[in-house]
């Protein structure tokens, strides 16, 4: 009888083991890790070196943006986006699908990177003249969403008229902004002009 009884103990125990192993996975599942590397690796990169990692058009995540100017004399921007999640700081290392933070640029030049779709430009970033500024999507692991070998990206073109040396900013000095979508679907922040507000519609 003893026989009969150990392969039934051993049996038991695979199945406690195959258990916790199912439960780890679930795990996994609901922290929002990923099994298997997201997207494919491509040879382009963005200006300041990071690849691209390309994803299916169906999977990519989405960005828009929107820019107007505030009473202080700066800008605020807002973004929204779609299938996609800001991490939080100190985030793992890793691409995980549909997760990671912006990086904002003006003129192509990086202002800040974000974890949350609210930021204000100050005034000095934006002196007079006609600017760009550039939500691009990056995953934790440092690497540009795409599409369509482009990046998931918007932007917003921005007009300042700031009064001579030595006066103050007003919110009445003209300013403008018009958005536009520049990443390979344009379901959010497509093409639009400035209400009187200045916001773009």
């Amino acid at each position: 009888m003893s026989w009969t009884r150990r392969p039934l103990a051993l049996l038991a125990v695979c199945v406690l083991l195959a258990g916790a192993a199912g439960c780890g996975s679930g795990e996994e599942r609901e922290s929002g890790a990923s099994p298997t590397p997201v997207g494919t690796l491509l040879e382009d990169q963005d200006p300041e070196g990071r690849p691209y990692r390309q994803v299916a058009r169906r999977d990519a995540p989405d960005v828009g943006i929107e820019v107007q100017p505030d009473a202080a004399g700066g800008w605020d921007v807002r973004l929204a986006v779609r299938k996609f999640r800001f991490s939080r700081a100190g985030a793992a290392d890793a691409a995980v699908a549909g997760r990671g933070l912006a990086h904002l640029y003006v003129d192509g030049r990086l202002v800040t990177r974000l974890r949350t779709s609210g930021y204000r430009l100050a005034a000095h970033l934006v002196p007079r003249g006609t600017h760009h500024v550039t939500a691009r999507l990056y995953a934790d692991d440092g690497t540009a969403w795409a599409v369509d070998g482009r990046p998931v990206e918007a932007t917003a073109d921005i007009t300042a008229s700031q009064p001579g040396p030595g006066a103050k900013p007003s919110a009445s000095a003209p300013r403008e902004a018009r958005t536009h979508a520049t990443n390979a679907r344009s379901r959010i922040g497509g093409r639009g002009s400035p209400d009187r507000a200045g916001r773009a519609s």
